[in-house]
């Protein structure tokens, strides 16, 4: 005689935080940052509001955990930037993807959201310093010290600022709306980035 296996708590736990994760996104695409809600997400997901507060602080850590596990999905093998043993062209290739995310309408309304509750919120800035940017900047230098070591890059480069010099007139363009985001102008960033750091 057969007897049915006892529910697995694990298995129940990640269906729940899955069906969270995409309500969020899709809240946020539907809606907009602003007009939703903990309740609202809880709602869509099907569980009740004690279970996000149990995994998350604050409506923006469940969004920011949304976006982190598309790109998670997206990227399978974890964070690795191209390397075709030309550094220009690699990063041509990666500033040119980042300018058309920053570019897209459906990216660039919840990002410019969260990144405003990021800056408010101390302790979503930690979680994005965490689980986002010091990942995403530790895999840009290891490609910057593959460009050291063939000697496209100058050996003494300060890796940190030659990133800041690249990404930032970017972000401030994108957050200001200053500019267009076109692929020439990720060229531009990419050109004056390795003829200041060259050797």
């Amino acid at each position: 005689m057969s007897h049915p296996s006892a529910p697995n708590p694990a298995r129940r736990s990640e269906r729940s935080r899955r069906a969270i994760l995409d309500a969020a996104r899709e809240l946020v695409a539907e809606l907009g940052y602003a007009k939703i809600s903990i309740e609202a997400i809880a709602a869509r997901a099907g569980v009740g509001k004690q279970t996000i507060y149990r995994w998350w602080p604050s409506k923006g850590a469940v969004i920011f955990d949304a976006f982190l596990a598309l790109s998670e999905a997206a990227d399978g093998d974890g964070i690795r930037l191209p390397d075709t043993g030309d550094i220009a062209a690699d990063l041509r290739t990666v500033m040119r993807a980042t300018v058309a995310e920053f570019a897209d309408p459906a990216f660039e309304a919840p990002i410019r959201a969260l990144t405003m509750e990021i800056v408010a919120d101390p302790s979503l800035t930690a979680l994005y310093r965490e689980k986002l940017a010091g990942p995403v900047d530790e895999a840009k230098k290891e490609r910057l010290r593959i460009a050291q070591q063939a000697g496209q890059l100058a050996g003494d480069a300060n890796l940190d600022l030659v990133l800041e010099v690249l990404y930032a007139p970017l972000f401030q363009r994108w957050l200001h709306r200053s500019g267009p985001l076109t692929e020439e102008y990720a060229d531009a960033l990419v050109d004056i980035t390795l003829r200041a750091f060259r050797p």
